[in-house]
């Protein structure tokens, strides 16, 4: 079977915000500067970190 990397990004993502229970402010702290970050001059810094 065959599941789309975004569909288990979503799935994961609801069932850990369900179980853990962050605040709503973190979580969105924490997107937007991923992506903020993913598209900055220190992407290519932080990348072999990630990896």
């Amino acid at each position: 079977m065959d599941v789309p990397l975004w569909l288990a990004l979503i799935v994961v993502g609801v069932l850990g915000y369900k179980l853990i229970r962050p605040p709503l402010w973190l979580v969105a702290v924490i997107l937007l500067g991923g992506y903020l970050l993913a598209n900055s001059s220190l992407a290519p810094l932080i990348d072999p970190l990630t990896k």
